[in-house]
């Protein structure tokens, strides 16, 4: 594993991206000796934050590159390895930072308190996202034509408002993020495709949530794919989630099934908005 800090340099092409089949195999295997991963240190305004890029190193050509928007916690270990999933499925991965080097929560109230600091306003979380951007554009391995964003729960709701704020992405998946936004999407504005994969019993993203955005979106003339899976509570792609059920008494848990199934939903949309 390659661990030094990293500054990347620009240089585009197109390459072809995986079969569906293959990605989801490459995806559920074990990290491979030719997985390259590089711990980022970067500024935005001053701050810094610490970041983590994936990819196959020994893959021809240049590829569509995947920002990753992690949980309230901050920048954790399952923010890093869906970005490895991401880079064994074919692409290279940017696990971002949007609340600032060394802060990880520990405790709810701490995540609350780094979140509360990190969305103050929303030209900082758009200054903080696209610092993140540049940074996967310019890496040597990205076709820097080609980005979509994924985030969960605090993430979630991130790759969403960047949505809104028309940011030139392809392709953008919120996983039980929060739906609602002071933003509201303007017709002709939201350039990526969007998936949205959240539980029907989840307690912190009400029905009325998942309504108003369908109606926004509708009147955006967005193109939305909103899944709702009956039964599933609030970190469902988390296998950590049932700890912290237990240790904080949060109504979240992991679920394998819509796990898997929204995984497998997002590889095929990279694979549809890359090979358009």
């Amino acid at each position: 594993m390659n661990n030094d800090k990293h500054t990347a340099a620009a240089s585009f092409s197109r390459p072809a991206t995986l079969s569906l089949a293959l990605a989801l195999a490459l995806a559920n295997a074990q990290v491979s000796a030719e997985m390259q991963t590089e711990t980022v240190e970067y500024e935005v305004n001053g701050k810094t934050f610490t970041g983590y890029m994936a990819y196959d190193s020994e893959a021809d050509g240049k590829r569509p590159g995947v920002l990753v928007v992690h949980e309230w916690w901050g920048h954790n270990e399952f923010a890093r390895e869906q970005a490895e999933k991401l880079a064994a499925a074919g692409y290279t991965a940017f696990a971002l930072d949007m609340y600032g080097s060394g802060k990880l929560a520990e405790h709810p109230e701490d995540a609350q308190s780094f979140m509360k600091e990190a969305t103050k306003d929303m030209d900082q979380v758009k200054a903080r996202f696209t610092a993140a951007m540049e940074l996967l554009q310019q890496h040597d391995s990205v076709d820097s034509d080609r980005i979509a964003a994924q985030g969960y729960c605090f993430g979630g709701a991130v790759v969403l408002n960047m949505a809104r704020l028309g940011v030139d992405l392809d392709a953008v998946v919120s996983y039980h993020g929060a739906l609602g936004s002071p933003i509201k999407a303007e017709a002709g504005k939201v350039q990526p495709r969007i998936h949205v994969y959240t539980g029907g019993a989840d307690h912190m993203v009400p029905s009325d949530q998942v309504a108003g955005l369908v109606k926004e979106m509708q009147d955006a003339e967005a193109d939305l794919t909103l899944v709702s899976f009956p039964g599933v509570l609030h970190s469902f792609t988390n296998p950590g989630a049932d700890r912290i059920a237990e240790e904080f008494d949060m109504p979240v848990a992991y679920d394998e099934d819509a796990a898997g199934r929204s995984w497998e939903g997002t590889m095929r949309l990279y694979e549809d908005v890359f090979n358009d």
